[in-house]
């Protein structure tokens, strides 16, 4: 898959260093996956969630943290629209992000 922006997730581990690793790691998984569907993502990552059309929010670090990204399928491109704490996440729609 293509992520798109690897520099989103760098700015946020700048802030947060203990979320470098688990996003990194998350990074490199994701980079290297082919997900046609969403039952690809969640063979991967059961406790992942799927809310809205082709939106997909991750647990990091022990759902320390929430990822939320939009996903093509189709053109093999992810999304990042959202990371934050759990706290921050409860503050947004993850609908409209």
């Amino acid at each position: 898959m293509r992520i798109l922006s690897k520099s989103t997730l760098r700015d946020f581990w700048d802030a947060h260093a203990d979320a470098k690793e688990p996003l990194s790691a998350w990074h490199q998984e994701a980079k290297a996956a082919e997900w046609k569907v969403p039952a690809d993502i969640k063979a991967r990552y059961s406790g992942a969630s799927f809310v809205g059309e082709n939106c997909v929010v991750f647990n990091i670090k022990g759902n320390t943290y929430r990822l939320v990204v939009k996903i093509s399928y189709s053109y093999g491109i992810v999304f990042i629209r959202f990371i934050g704490t759990h706290a921050e996440y409860d503050r947004i729609d993850v609908k409209e992000v």
